[in-house]
């Protein structure tokens, strides 16, 4: 039986359902594919139409899963959405209540047109189904866990109503134990102290590596004063809950407003970033220790979007609560795109779940085959140089341990947040100064960020203290402390209280990145490499060539990989005059004020991504008129548009943030 799960949606690429949608309706827009509960393909929308966290329709997605598993959309027997039907038409329905002008369709009519306006073939009633929100995450990552028996718990901002489950899992069924209500969100706790902090939606992450820079205790009377600890695993907030943000206030009265994204972090916003992460874990632990107690049950099963938060996932491990720990590469709302697909293949088929270990992430496209990858190269090579290397991975471990920093993309993508060596940014792990090189000339992001480890299997006991608690650290899913003696010998990747987010790869499932960290510690004596993703601070993991080299040209990587081909650039900056200039299907030029006013300050012109939240710029008026003609007559080559120097630096300026784009022209 071959079944499709979606998140995400219901937006076309360049505009959204109805102006200025919000972040919140429907995010982490994937696609999956599975067959008889084998997952054959999956990727996230983000990736293709380079919107972080995109909240359009997967179109790519799916079209993308079809092709890498060779199959047509009338094969498919059944596709599953992550939601009920009646809360997305609920929400659905608000939308169209404060947007008069937008036409009112609803859930299964704007997915059945999507196929039908793509595939000529729409969809039956029998053949749509929706799932409950948190049963998708909890279904999936059981089914992927390789566990008979499990307690199950999913921790995110919410389902439908609820914003924790306890699920109880046994012989491939799943057993709901509890749900606690929308008010007690810790999802939503957290967002609001990523606010607080002058971060958004997305965040949290930043939140996460920040906390250790602080002294939890300064304002633990605070965050006390915000919850109580209940009997039988319960809880509840203040008055007024998550949802009138009561963190806020609370910080308020004690002096401390909201930073704004153009202050400096202080130690006060350190401080109650450390609070905030030791709140999250109490509670979380609260939960945690009462439904072991009560259930007698020792395996753990971790999903939802809170379950991507690798320091509260450590200190889990290292609680000693559980014999085995295991957490889904994609416990976001991406991933619950495959929960809805192994959902409505279990109701049609009244088979249990399958419960076979995922050991691996790389389920997205590849990159093209050798004649594909050199064609595109070739459509490059005025800004680059490559190379054809047999051994790559040799030469790639000697660029590394010669101190450079290298771009490496091989296989397939991987799904999930996570870059786990297939489309990763790599260095050596041991000068301290990488950590600062990498944040500031490569990812351009606040410098107290921290870089992962990947560490051969053989290798992690001596660098890293491995809890007794059994995991898979295959998905950087758990931060545990370097070993002290170790710490001075991976500066770069060490945090400042000692730990790191940690990535084992072995030699079955790693391959060539399993080689390479083995090579460069041939080369070295540390079998330990930096890895991060590969991408800029204004766009998600790359996912194509042209992805790729748009990333490393507007970057200070050293050398990239392409599968066997090895890059580098020709000039610095580079030379864009072949490339051709195109609009990202949601960039936006507007005009403000009157051309011909007295004032020349009386008129501004900007280019903007629309979509809450995008990122924009003001631009020179003589950018303005070369990117209109853009918008009227896609695409203009930068050869032809005679660019002065001062426009060309614009260019480059608006090209790093990804606000346009510049490809050589397809032939």
């Amino acid at each position: 039986m071959l079944t499709l799960g979606l998140s995400g949606n219901f937006s076309p690429e360049d505009r959204d359902l109805v102006p200025q949608l919000h972040w919140g309706e429907f995010h982490d827009a994937a696609a999956c594919l599975i067959e008889d509960g084998v997952l054959l393909a999956a990727a996230e929308e983000e990736r293709f139409n380079r919107i972080k966290k995109t909240t359009k329709f997967p179109a790519n997605a799916i079209r993308a899963c079809l092709e890498l598993a060779g199959r047509s959309v009338r094969e498919i027997d059944a596709v599953g959405y992550y939601f009920t039907e009646k809360f997305v038409d609920d929400s659905l329905n608000h939308l169209y209540l404060q947007h008069r002008q937008t036409p009112t369709r609803y859930s299964r009519e704007l997915i059945s047109g999507w196929f039908e306006e793509q595939y000529g073939t729409g969809l039956r009633a029998d053949e749509l189904h929706f799932a409950p929100h948190h049963t998708t995450h909890g279904t999936s990552a059981y089914a992927r866990s390789g566990m008979n028996e499990a307690l199950v718990f999913v921790v995110d901002g919410q389902g439908e109503e609820e914003c924790v489950t306890v699920f109880f899992g046994k012989d491939g069924e799943l057993k709901r134990l509890a749900d606690y209500p929308l008010s007690k969100s810790l999802g939503y706790l957290y967002l609001y102290g990523t606010m607080q902090l002058g971060y958004g939606f997305g965040d949290e992450y930043k939140v996460m590596g920040l906390a250790p820079y602080g002294r939890p205790e300064v304002y633990r009377d605070v965050f006390e004063s915000l919850y109580t600890l209940l009997p039988d695993g319960d809880y509840d907030f203040a008055p007024g809950g998550h949802g009138q943000n009561v963190l806020g206030p609370a910080f308020l009265t004690k002096g401390i407003p909201p930073r704004r994204a153009d202050q400096p972090i202080t130690q006060v916003h350190m401080d109650l970033a450390a609070g905030l992460q030791e709140t999250l874990e109490n509670i979380v632990l609260h939960i945690l220790r009462h439904w072991v107690g009560a259930t007698g049950v020792r395996n753990a099963v971790l999903s939802g979007g809170v379950a991507h938060n690798s320091s509260l996932n450590g200190r889990i491990l290292r609680s000693g609560l559980f014999a085995e720990v295991y957490v889904h590469p994609a416990s976001h709302d991406a991933g619950a795109a495959e929960g809805a697909a192994l959902f409505a293949e279990q109701r049609l088929t009244a088979s249990p779940l399958p419960r076979r270990r995922l050991s691996r992430a790389d389920f997205g496209p590849d990159l093209g085959s050798p004649a594909e990858i050199e064609r595109r190269l070739t459509a490059w090579s005025p800004c680059i140089h490559f190379e054809y290397v047999e051994d790559i991975t040799t030469r790639a471990a000697r660029l590394l341990a010669d101190g450079h920093v290298i771009g490496w993309a091989r296989g397939r993508s991987e799904f999930g947040p996570r870059a786990l060596g297939h489309r990763s940014i790599l260095a050596d792990p041991r000068p301290a100064d990488n950590q600062t090189r990498i944040n500031k000339m490569i990812k351009s992001r606040e410098s107290y960020r921290p870089f992962a480890p990947v560490v051969t299997a053989a290798a992690a006991p001596e660098y890293f203290e491995i809890p007794e608690t059994a995991a898979d650290y295959s998905f950087m899913s758990f931060v545990l402390p370097v070993r002290e003696e170790r710490r001075e010998e991976l500066g770069a990747v060490t945090h400042i209280d000692g730990t790191a987010r940690l990535q084992i790869v072995d030699e079955e499932t790693g391959g060539e990145y399993h080689r390479l960290v083995s090579a460069f510690g041939d080369l070295t004596g540390t079998p330990v490499l930096l890895n991060t993703s590969f991408n800029n601070n204004a766009e998600p993991i790359v996912q194509t060539v042209d992805d790729i080299l748009t990333c490393y040209l507007t970057t200070d990587l050293d050398y990239v990989v392409i599968e066997n081909f090895l890059i580098r650039r020709t000039s610095t900056p580079p030379g864009i005059d072949h490339l051709t200039l195109r609009f990202p299907p949601m960039a936006r030029l507007v005009q403000r004020g009157e051309p011909g006013q007295r004032a020349a300050e009386s008129v501004v012109h900007e280019i903007h991504l629309d979509y809450v939240d995008g990122p924009g710029t003001a631009i020179s008026p003589e950018m303005f008129d070369l990117l209109r003609q853009v918008d009227e007559r896609a695409p203009v080559s930068a050869r032809e548009a005679r660019l002065t120097d001062a426009l060309r630096a614009e260019l480059l300026s608006l090209w790093r943030a990804r606000l346009i784009t510049l490809r050589p022209r397809t032939r």
